[in-house]
């Protein structure tokens, strides 16, 4: 490929006319009076040349009218040398083709095969095909003429872009235009068709180059060759081989490790050693890519122990072994449990300073040593990435952080913990294990340093991170080490994002609410372990409704005591009956009424008996009527003297028509058997002038008499009788 590149940038001197020791603000590259412009300096030593000044002002500048008039003031022509190295030293190629255009389509520059070449170049490594092949088919018309180097370069750029037709089509429109075609250009077809499978087009190709007289070349056939390979071709890969020797091109070290590749890829190692075996008789000598190569066919197969041999033999010969030949060799060796030595090779290769290609490998080589239970040699693969410049990630530091809180070495767990927090390299892109977190973080969340704990989540929670165990453990532990403000805060973020909450995590920040004296807040932390279809005990419910209680919050308490029944908990009477006495007395009558009747139809029954009795002591006449009137309507048990204490205490606060209203109701349910009561309430009633209401009373209490005389005197006649 050294003629695909026969034009170097060039290095301007410091004397040139092009060059500068000063920068040119704005203003003054837009005006040709040098007496306007003003110097700045720069480095007296080491001046910006005129091209590099030129892409500086591309890439920061939209490329316009004023741009192109700035560039033309600062330089007076433009020659080759400066062009090509604009072309080169562009930020992009975008920069680069807007200045090829322009420059051409000015009249400033006539381009020539140089830097046609370049911009090609420049636009194919960018993907920008049809522009390069535009410019590729319009150099006749410029007068320039076309050469193999330029339509190979177009067939590899659409080949590494992945098109293959397009660059079938160029190498047919080759024969077409006449450009001469030689094997340089076949080997750039039989390189794009053979990566992507293309095998029996390569066939059909190779012959016809042959029938055109063009003699293939080592690299034809070790291209080909590689081809088959890729698409499993084994049988025509040797027939290749077999041809090339018969054609007397003597395969060289590239082939040898292609074939020894291709039965690596089929995992026949008998036959991949075979090839290896050949080579070296014929006095070819082994490469570092030939033993990593064979290295890798061991390691596919599971022979750890050829591998290791073939590594030392490849040291003994003293060829060096190279990243990629340590990449290979310690997978396999984590593989085969051979730890001891995947720590001396790691040794090795911090003593030369060569870190593996494949950063996964320490990830693995962490796990072995882990796995064989020694944990300091898993350390020193931390220490040997961090020698080595080789980023640690959250991933690494996860498998040590898992295996120290296995093996119930907190502390060397939580040291590690604290230099991956204070690097932030839970961002990294290898991240840790829900094993690993979830461990370290339970750990934490129970010995007080949920703090902690949640400052790792967080971190977790920016790379998408939502696991329920780790949020469930922290909500645990924030309550118990009496935070429970932080606990509901993430109870919200998971409800917010539809994490699933443990009923235990809503348990212990209600039970934590409560401990700091804060029964408001914990009603609510009950209300949101409902809403998350949660159902508390009935321990629980009693130690809300207790707190409630003691802070004077009856009403409170009796909403968690309707939840409570609406439930179907049917306990706890005794604080219940407490509960409704404290509404009654407070003025919550209709509130209290609301909850006996919820406990009636619960199957519950409250003791009104003693309820209407304490509201009488108490002098809570009004409460202990509706009370009394709430009982008879509904046709609960009440003890008679209920009925008798609630009366007097009527008459007694001169609530004489209320008395009278509930003796007619007692009356009717057959409740009154003290009389003289009644007389006393008659008597009220005359001297309050409801002589009406007192006549009624009378009546009815006469008629009452009489039929109590008549069913007597029945009584006695069947007796005699």
């Amino acid at each position: 490929m050294a003629s695909l590149c026969r034009f170097k940038p060039k290095k301007l001197s410091s004397i040139s006319p092009r060059s500068t020791s000063f920068f040119y603000c704005s203003e003054s590259l837009n005006n040709p009076d040098p007496s306007t412009r003003i110097p700045t300096t720069h480095n007296a030593k080491t001046p910006e040349k005129v091209e590099d000044l030129i892409c500086r002002m591309m890439s920061t500048r939209v490329w316009t009218t004023r741009l192109q008039n700035s560039i033309r003031n600062l330089v007076p022509s433009f020659d080759h040398e400066l062009v090509y190295n604009v072309l080169h030293n562009a930020k992009n190629s975008e920069h680069a083709l807007q200045f090829f255009r322009w420059v051409e389509r000015s009249g400033l520059f006539r381009h020539d095969r140089e830097t046609h070449f370049k911009i090609i170049q420049i636009l194919g490594r960018s993907e920008k095909l049809n522009h390069a092949r535009c410019i590729l088919l319009d150099m006749p018309n410029k007068g320039v003429d076309w050469d193999e180097d330029l339509w190979v370069l177009m067939i590899d750029s659409y080949g590494k872009a992945g098109i293959v037709q397009e660059s079938v089509k160029l190498f047919q429109k080759m024969e077409e235009l006449g450009v001469e075609r030689t094997v340089k250009s076949y080997n750039a077809l039989f390189n794009v068709i053979t990566r992507r499978g293309r095998y029996m087009m390569a066939k059909r190709y190779f012959n016809k180059m042959v029938s055109e007289g063009i003699e293939p070349t080592r690299h034809t056939y070790n291209l080909l060759i590689w081809g088959f390979f890729l698409s499993s071709k084994l049988d025509t890969a040797i027939r290749f081989f077999e041809a090339m020797k018969s054609r007397e091109i003597i395969p060289d070290v590239v082939t040898y490790n292609t074939m020894i590749n291709g039965y690596n890829r089929a995992k026949k190692i008998e036959e991949a050693e075979k090839y290896f075996v050949e080579m070296k008789a014929r006095n070819i000598a082994p490469n570092v890519i030939s033993y990593t190569t064979l290295i890798k066919g061991y390691s596919l197969v599971g022979r750890v122990d050829d591998a290791l041999r073939l590594f030392e033999e490849m040291k003994s010969f003293g060829i060096k072994p190279n990243a990629i030949t340590y990449s290979t060799l310690l997978p396999s060796l984590c593989e085969g449990r051979k730890m001891s030595e995947a720590r001396m090779i790691l040794k090795e290769m911090e003593e030369k300073y060569i870190a593996p290609k494949d950063n996964s490998v320490f990830i693995r080589l962490i796990s072995g040593q882990c796995e064989a239970g020694d944990l300091d040699a898993a350390t020193d693969v931390l220490k040997a990435m961090i020698r080595l410049s080789v980023p640690t990630e959250a991933g690494h530091y996860g498998v040590l952080i898992e295996n120290f809180c296995k093996a119930g070495v907190y502390d060397r767990a939580v040291k590690l913990l604290d230099k991956l927090i204070e690097k932030e390299i839970i961002l990294s892109s290898l991240p840790m294990e829900p094993s690993a977190y979830n461990l370290i973080i339970d750990y934490l969340c129970n010995n007080g340093q949920t703090s902690k704990a949640e400052t790792l989540f967080r971190q977790l929670m920016k790379i998408g991170i939502q696991d329920p165990v780790a949020f469930n453990n922290l909500v645990c532990g924030h309550s118990r080490e009496g935070a429970p403000d932080s606990a509901f805060e993430l109870l919200k973020i998971m409800g917010r994002r539809k994490v699933l909450s443990d009923g235990i995590a809503h348990k212990a920040l209600v039970e934590s609410y409560l401990k700091k004296g804060e029964p408001a807040d914990a009603k609510t932390a009950l209300d949101n372990m409902l809403e998350q279809g949660h159902e508390p005990d009935s321990l629980l419910y009693r130690s809300v409704m207790e707190s409630l209680m003691g802070d004077g919050r009856v009403q409170t308490a009796s909403r968690v005591m309707k939840i409570m029944l609406d439930k179907g908990v049917k306990q706890h009477m005794d604080l219940i009956s407490t509960m409704l006495e404290a509404l009654l007395m407070r003025g919550h009558v209709e509130e209290a009424l609301g909850r006996i009747e919820l406990l009636l139809h619960s199957g519950l029954s409250p003791d009104i008996d003693a309820l209407l009795s304490a509201l009488c002591d108490k002098g809570k006449t009004a409460a202990a009527l509706k009370l009394l009137d709430f009982g008879l309507e509904r046709d609960c048990t009440i003890d008679f003297s209920s009925y008798d204490k609630v009366l007097d205490s009527l008459v007694a606060a001169g609530k004489t028509l209320n008395a009278y209203s509930m003796l007619c109701k007692m009356m009717e349910k057959g409740g009154v058997k003290d009389h003289k009561s009644c007389e006393e309430l008659i008597k009220s009633l005359n001297q309050e002038g409801n002589t009406k209401q007192a006549d009624i009373l009378k009546r009815m209490i006469i008629g009452k008499d009489t039929t109590l005389d008549s069913k007597k005197a029945k009584k006695k006649t069947a007796i005699a009788t």
